[in-house]
């Protein structure tokens, strides 16, 4: 029912009768349509896709481009047809047909970047850490738009990702494998740190496991086929780590801790540098626990906690924030107005007694009250805060590492 109204809202309100309009009004009004189908079934393009445009070729009208989401496409053919605009249709589902059984991938770098788009230029979006699992989408030009297993579609180039089908990427998903406990360390090719380094590797990072190869070195496998030696020291194997996860907020303050000085980069999840809400991803990873990728979407997960005596009273004292706990995260902006939504720009994690921790500029423990010589000049742009401990695996948008794998 919800999905006529909308549909009859989009097509009547908007449209009206259009015979005989010409090519640029008809286009307007595609315009038109496709924005309210957008705005109904894809509004967030960081996890959902849909991408159209209306060509005119002789006296047919072309439509094309992509989307991931189907109810999205059927809405906009009826939409289209309702309105006598009569359309070629080569708008294709992803993932691509051309990718053929290969819409399965893994990550084969200690850090693999992501894009808004597939070019050296477009802005970062995200970071993967070296074994993650993907969903590919499409490729193009030596790229490939891909989904994280949070669900952020971005670009990356394609040989940063090895390539399976569905028997292949359940064999590796089944295979052994190690995690990377340190912060930085190297794969070589011989049981020698003197000899040719095959690959860096980073806090995260997961291997499969070959084995040990003496009793100071393991040897590992990447995704792609690429086999060396690592510090046995430098790694644990991968189902036990996770069985030792113990997401405490003590655990979560600790771990956090550890990323103190690492600079801040757009679009960082690493220990080699971290934006604020990668830098929130990677604790919580790093404790068993996936959440989703931006502050813009981490405020809406979890239990929403009440900081309004410091939000809205402007009463910056520890007692005003009595409500939240050690491990939450808290979230910074512009408060919505009759004209403005709410903007959520910047993230931190709660360490209690109005202190806590986030990525500006690098790193850093800052202080919400202003008296505290290591005050926050920003804390008066305090909005939100959300609770994440209690909440995985609850239908909230946060997942432990187990659940969200066998979703792929």
């Amino acid at each position: 029912m919800k999905k006529a109204l909308l549909f009859t809202a989009i097509s009547a309100v908007i449209f009206g009768s259009c015979c005989n309009q010409s090519s640029d009004a008809t286009i307007e009004k595609f315009n038109d349509i496709q924005k309210g189908v957008k705005t109904a079934f894809a509004p967030d393009g960081r996890s959902k896709t849909f991408e159209t445009t209306l060509e005119k070729e002789g006296n047919t009208y072309v439509l094309r481009g992509v989307t991931t989401e189907k109810e999205a496409k059927d809405s906009l053919l009826k939409a289209l047809e309702t309105n006598n605009i009569k359309v070629q249709d080569s708008l294709f589902m992803l993932p691509c047909a051309k990718l053929g059984d290969k819409i399965y991938g893994v990550t084969t770098q200690s850090v693999v970047n992501f894009r808004t788009s597939g070019k050296y230029s477009a802005e970062s979006a995200t970071q993967a850490m070296m074994g993650t699992p993907v969903k590919l989408l499409q490729k193009k030009g030596g790229w490939t738009r891909a989904i994280t297993p949070e669900g952020y579609i971005s670009w990356v180039t394609s040989g940063s990702i090895q390539e399976m089908n569905q028997e292949e990427y359940n064999k590796y998903m089944a295979a052994p494998k190690v995690i990377v406990t340190t912060k930085y360390t190297t794969i070589y090719e011989d049981m020698s740190d003197k000899s040719q380094m095959v690959s860096d590797a980073v806090w995260g990072n997961i291997l499969l496991d070959l084995g040990d190869a003496g009793i100071y070195w393991r040897k590992v496998a990447i995704a792609d086929g690429r086999t060396g030696f690592i510090p046995q020291r430098d790694v644990q194997n991968f189902d036990k780590w996770l069985d030792s996860r113990n997401p405490t907020a003590d655990n979560i303050i600790a771990t956090a801790k550890q990323f103190i000085g690492v600079p801040y980069m757009w679009g960082g999840t690493s220990i080699k540098a971290v934006d604020c809400s990668g830098f929130c991803k990677s604790t919580y990873f790093l404790n068993g626990i996936i959440l989703v990728r931006d502050a813009s979407q981490q405020c809406h997960t979890g239990d929403n906690i009440d900081i309004s005596k410091y939000v809205n009273d402007s009463t910056y004292t520890v007692e005003a924030l009595s409500n939240l706990k050690k491990g939450d995260l808290i979230f910074f902006g512009s408060k919505a107005t009759p004209e403005k939504k709410e903007r959520v720009t910047h993230v931190g994690i709660y360490i209690g007694e109005g202190i806590f921790i986030h990525s500006a500029t690098k790193v850093r423990i800052n202080s919400l009250i202003p008296t505290d010589e290591n005050y926050y000049d920003g804390s008066t742009r305090l909005i939100r805060a959300s609770r994440i401990l209690g909440n995985v695996d609850k239908g909230k948008d946060i997942w432990s590492i187990p659940s969200m794998y066998k979703q792929n």
